[in-house]
């Protein structure tokens, strides 16, 4: 279906004859592509780095403060364990070759039994510390989607974009979002 101004354009070639008519045709053409452009200019497309918020923003450093603290007892008892391996350890290696063949044999397995102990533990640790990590960061998360989509409707966003390879710095917003999130 032509438009208005294609049919009118179409018209007035027909008028002027064939060698008048690829000029016009030409220019309709130009019309068209300069107009294609301006409408899509008219979308407002944003981007936030949802990076920058989960370790930047108040929220994320307050959460990552209070899991740190929530989890430092435990660290410290790791750290604790695994500086008594390293020594038991050293101790074994100076103490080896005066000691009897049972006697190695019994400390060998008492280090194998401290490191499989140590090794669990800091798994149960990484793994505890993973979920309580997740659990305040998905809050945050929230947080920072209801902000970007209060930001998107008062400042007439058309798309909103997180986590791109390149871009623009006059589209990204993820300042705004900070700020929204209160730092």
């Amino acid at each position: 279906m032509k438009s208005k101004f294609a049919l009118q354009l179409s018209q007035l070639a027909n008028q002027l004859g064939r060698s008048n008519r690829a000029l016009v045709m030409a220019a309709a053409l130009g019309v068209t592509l300069v107009a294609a452009p301006v409408a899509q200019a008219q979308t407002k497309i944003g981007f936030v780095s949802t990076e920058r918020i989960l370790r930047d923003s108040q929220p994320a450093k307050a959460a990552q403060a209070k899991i740190d603290s929530e989890f430092k007892r435990r660290d410290d008892e790791l750290q604790n364990l695994a500086n008594k391996l390293r020594n038991d350890a050293q101790k074994f290696d100076k103490d080896a070759p005066a000691l009897s063949e049972a006697d190695r044999i019994k400390r060998q397995r008492q280090l194998a039994d401290l490191d499989s102990d140590l090794q669990r533990k800091r798994r149960e640790f990484q793994e505890d510390f993973n979920r309580r990590r997740n659990e305040e960061f998905s809050a945050i998360v929230d947080k920072a989607d209801a902000a970007i989509q209060k930001i998107a409707d008062t400042q007439g966003y058309d798309i909103i974009i997180q986590d791109a390879v390149t871009v623009s710095p006059r589209v990204d917003i993820t300042d705004e979002v900070l700020k929204a999130l209160g730092g």
